[in-house]
């Protein structure tokens, strides 16, 4: 399968040329330098920097400025790939762009931890952001047909949808196990400061057999065996390391209806189940509804962070027991969805959340009809 065209490959695109540093953010392995390559197709002389390797890393380790700006003159392009993994690397780049050399920057990174303390604050007015994540259906649909995405679900909800696993023509497997044991907790551990990785493993294990369910951290201290604030601290950490996600909760009655509990979901699918070492076939599975509304939750998210316009995700449930499985806000409008594997089932909308909310329109999410909602969607943010 040729390359999959990415839905930011045009969006970032129409921003160049900019006097302004371009800043990808995702997991590991998740495509960042195959976008920057076909980014920087454009440019004549390119100096690729790469964090990941340590002679990079000690030449451009607080560089100072002269010696940064005789290394960088023969180039038209400069791209720093890892950017984490440099010391400093935020104001190295803000010299760049401050120096007014007229050269185009590229910067990746696969944690926000890391990039918010060294790229994000010495960059503030200097860059623009873009986040990049494992396939959307919207690029497989684009790629592949609607029909032929579509039969595609199986495979995606049980392997997920890294690059390397989804076009893998074989040992698709044994490259998502990879990509979970090599990288996954690359930067967690190397810039969260945890002593017990297997402490971590544990806890994400705890989280993947919960996904779709509320996660206390109390009750997850419990079983891991480690104090709330510690537990907290790790869930905050696979955020920054795009693993997973917190979905918070919709309330502006909190004595009616639950304001303080999050739910947990995954990027990717295919990381949830090797967590959980099941990567069985769809059809044969009964945590089916669960790996459904995950993979439409975090499509979701995708299509929020593409669009770049706003919109919130929540989740609504009365004190009461009554649920709404997501609910979109945007530009003051709610959108509500509850999220049925089954296609044959339709969700009810409790009536106290219509009166309540008052939504612009209700939908149920299933496979057949996934692609209508997501395109409507990114219609919606547009």
């Amino acid at each position: 399968m040729h390359l999959i065209q990415r839905i930011l490959l045009n969006s970032i695109a129409s921003f160049l040329p900019t006097d302004k540093a371009i800043l990808i953010q995702g997991s590991r392995q998740v495509g960042k330098t195959t976008l920057i390559e076909q980014l920087t197709e454009r440019y004549q002389k390119i100096l690729w920097v790469n964090g990941d390797d340590i002679i990079d890393r000690e030449d451009w380790n607080d560089i100072g400025r002269e010696a940064l700006l005789r290394q960088i003159a023969p180039y038209d392009c400069i791209v720093v790939d890892e950017a984490q993994r440099i010391h400093n690397i935020g104001l190295t780049i803000k010299l760049i762009i401050d120096a007014k050399v007229n050269k185009a920057v590229f910067i990746s990174g696969s944690s926000s931890l890391n990039l918010n303390s060294t790229i994000t604050e010495p960059l503030t007015g200097r860059k623009w952001s873009f986040e990049l994540f494992p396939f959307a259906y919207g690029e497989l649909e684009t790629e592949l047909g609607i029909r032929a995405a579509q039969r595609r679900i199986p495979d995606l909800l049980v392997h997920g949808a890294y690059p390397e696993v989804f076009t893998a023509t074989s040992r698709s497997e044994r490259r998502l196990r990879e990509i979970a044991s090599s990288y996954l907790y690359k930067d967690v551990l190397e810039y969260g400061n945890i002593k017990k990785p297997e402490v971590l493993v544990k806890l994400l294990r705890a989280l993947a057999y919960q996904v779709g369910s509320t996660a206390s951290i109390h009750e997850l201290s419990k079983l891991v065996r480690v104090d709330s604030k510690t537990i907290d601290r790790y869930i905050g950490l696979l955020e920054d390391s795009y693993v997973l996600f917190r979905l918070p909760p919709l309330s502006t009655n909190p004595r009616k209806e639950l304001s303080t509990s999050r739910k947990i979901y995954f990027y990717d699918n295919g990381i949830r189940n090797v967590l959980i070492d099941d990567l069985r076939a769809y059809e044969g599975r009964n945590d089916r509804g669960e790996l459904w509304e995950n993979y439409v939750i975090a499509e979701f998210k995708k299509v929020i962070a593409y669009a770049g316009r706003g919109g919130r995700l929540f989740f609504w449930r009365s004190r009461n027991g009554a649920e709404v499985d997501l609910v979109l806000q945007v530009n003051g409008q709610y959108f509500a969805y509850e999220i049925k594997a089954n296609p044959k089932k339709h969700g009810r909308f409790p009536a106290s959340f219509l009166e309540a909310y008052a939504p612009e329109a209700t939908a149920t999410v299933h496979p057949a009809n996934v692609a209508d909602v997501l395109s409507e969607l990114r219609e919606r943010l547009g």
